[in-house]
């Protein structure tokens, strides 16, 4: 074991000798001279004479190549530790203990050339002035980092925390940082003096206007990694008037555990004020039921369905089959998700939720163990318009989806679905609430497991109204908004699918799992951040709410209490399931008020103690038809 060790350090040492630091070790050299110079004279009451100059020049001798080699083996002089960090600071300190420990034993060895005391002493003035000069050092370097020119922006920066350290580092140790630290801001009043790299912090939020015309500043970062959407609203609403640039780092999973850097600082993005969630998900039991398995994906092509398919395939299914009717979606997501599109794998197929006969034969060739049923038409107006078409994909795709899922006993079933379908009002609502029901309906008498997932609007979505009003700014037209107080839920794409992957590992056959997304927004508000950031002089034109809106929408019914059981964002709510053979009174080929009654009283029909279902839907618009629900 010892010879080992000892062909160790001359390996360590051999390595020095070729990239041996210099500057260092001679630093070190002349720190052991003053110190053993300095205890001597100490220890002989400044008495030079009476001190053995020869046996002291031995100890110094001892000490220089002790130091070069105890220092190589610990990678003082092979760039193994950033200069003046803790772990230089305890390979310095393991380095002079072995150096004391060996000049100790040469003086005893040597018959005590000068009295033992002298190394003792030796030791700990040499490690107080080795630590001294790197800190120094350290402090000289990075002062030649810190950026000079005076086009640099001074950055006032709100978060004091680890995140706030990072990027002030950053920063000051970047010649060619544009941002350079003035003053720190945080809430916390035990951080009121606090100082990171010699930057101050000045006080809390409230004192931002203060700060930046006292400092001159022309950039407010929020770094604030975990900031939610409305702390990132609070704070931007108290900078924004200040005529700053109000920039903000990415969200925790973005940064996923790296250390934040300059290039992490970026504008505030529509995102992180309306839909900024912080979202764990439980690795072990979302790959648990997607790792190894089959899974197939409806409407893989939409919003919702690329960013299903692109977070599922880090879980390595065993195969990612995607469903859609739209081919030039398709070769979209085979892009984003291979960097090319032959469109040439069996496991991008064209077919209609519509077309039975197409969707059994699709399943019969995949044998799909886990099924995400995102297809479906969402334009709210649209539908009003053509409720027909709503029932036709919403209602009698989401069957034939359920179907051929039963048929090839699927194991998990996970229906997306919308705020809409709390307590509807519109054809949407209607269709989808009808959706939540049929599914909980055949997972009764399924062998796997059945839910739905509930969320409110995606930022980012096709047709979103944030590219809406975003088209109107650009063309220099009023923004349109339907009324002054009308509030939605907002989620970013990426947050939803984690929610709903997770749901997916989380949910119980009959239920609808609800997405928390937070405080709602007042869409008022997020038109005039729109135009706010394009500056340009738009108004916004408020037209009323149109048939089937709500002015707030909800994301639990009145008879849905929020219980949450596994996630701290995901509610569980029991769905009452509706027999699919009610479907066949609902008459697509009727007038658009006929369907839109039927769907009413569709909606309304409820689980009777007998077994039976009671349909407020006439038969033949006469009497009162009861299903049978066993």
């Amino acid at each position: 074991m010892l010879h080992r060790r000892q062909e160790s350090i001359l390996r360590t040492t051999k390595h020095a000798l070729g990239n041996l630091g210099t500057s260092h070790y001679g630093l070190d050299a002349g720190v052991w001279c003053v110190a053993l110079l300095s205890a001597s004279m100490l220890r002989y009451d400044f008495q030079v004479d009476d001190i053995d100059q020869m046996g002291l020049a031995g100890m110094v001798a001892v000490a220089l190549l002790a130091q070069f080699v105890m220092g190589g083996y610990e990678g003082l002089y092979t760039r193994r530790w950033r200069l003046g960090s803790f772990e230089e600071a305890a390979a310095l300190a393991l380095a002079v203990f072995g150096v004391t420990v060996i000049v100790g034993a040469y003086d005893l060895a040597a018959g005590q050339l000068l009295p033992l005391s002298v190394a003792v002493a030796a030791g700990p003035i040499a490690g107080v002035l080795m630590a001294v000069s790197r800190c120094n050092l350290r402090r000289l370097a990075e002062r030649r980092l810190r950026p000079t020119a005076i086009t640099v922006a001074r950055v006032v920066v709100m978060g004091a925390g680890e995140a706030g350290a990072q990027v002030i580092n950053a920063m000051l140790r970047n010649p060619n940082s544009p941002y350079v630290p003035v003053a720190l801001l945080d809430d916390d009043p035990n951080k009121r003096n606090l100082r990171i790299s010699g930057v101050p912090v000045l006080g809390t939020r409230a004192d931002l206007p203060s700060v930046v015309d006292g400092l001159g500043a022309s950039v407010v970062l929020i770094a604030i990694p975990s900031a939610t959407a409305t702390l990132i609203r609070a704070l931007s609403e108290v900078a924004t008037p200040l005529s700053v640039d109000v920039k903000v780092l990415p969200p925790v999973e973005e940064l996923f555990g790296s250390t934040v850097g300059v290039e992490d600082i970026r504008p505030i993005t529509y995102a992180d004020l309306l839909g900024r969630h912080q979202v764990d998900i439980d690795l072990d039991a979302v790959s648990g039921y997607i790792s190894g398995k089959r899974v197939l994906i409806t409407g893989a092509g939409g919003s919702i369905g690329s960013e299903l398919c692109r977070q599922l395939k880090q879980f390595q299914p065993a195969e990612l089959v995607m469903l859609d009717r739209d081919e030039s979606a398709l070769h979209a997501v085979q892009l984003s998700l291979e960097g090319q599109a032959l469109l040439d794998s069996r496991n991008l197929v064209i077919a209609d939720i519509r077309d039975m006969q197409r969707l059994t034969a699709v399943f019969e060739e995949h044998r799909p163990q886990v099924v995400f049923h995102a297809a479906a038409l969402k334009h709210l107006t649209f539908l009003e318009a053509y409720p027909d078409e709503a029932v036709k994909s919403n209602v009698l795709g989401t069957l034939n989806v359920l179907r051929a899922s039963t048929a090839s006993r699927v194991e998990r079933f996970v229906n997306i679905s919308t705020d809409k379908a709390a307590e509807p009002v519109s054809v949407l609502g209607y269709t989808k609430r009808i959706a939540e029901r049929l599914t909980s309906w055949v997972g009764i008498g399924a062998s796997g497991t059945y839910l739905s997932v509930r969320f409110g609007n995606v930022l980012g979505s096709r047709g979103s109204v944030l590219t809406a009003f975003t088209a109107q700014i650009g063309a220099g037209e009023p923004v349109t908004v339907t009324d002054p107080d009308v509030t939605r839920y907002f989620m970013t794409v990426e947050e939803a699918v984690r929610l709903v992957v997770q749901a997916g590992a989380v949910g119980r056959t009959g239920e609808v799992l609800v997405l928390d997304m937070g405080e709602p927004v007042r869409i008022a508000d997020v038109a005039r951040r729109l135009i706010d950031a394009a500056r340009q002089p738009v108004e916004i034109r408020f037209t009323g709410l149109r048939p089937g809106e709500k002015l707030h929408e909800i994301r639990l019914g009145a008879d849905e209490p929020d219980v949450r059981l596994v996630h701290p964002l995901i509610s569980h709510a029991q769905v009452p399931p509706l027999d699919p053979d009610v479907l066949g009174r609902l008459d697509v080929t009727a007038p658009r008020l006929g369907i839109l009654a039927d769907l009413s009283r569709v909606i309304q029909a409820r689980q009777r103690g007998d077994g039976q279902l009671a349909l407020a839907l006439p038969s033949g618009r006469g009497s009162v038809a009861l299903v049978d629900a066993s």
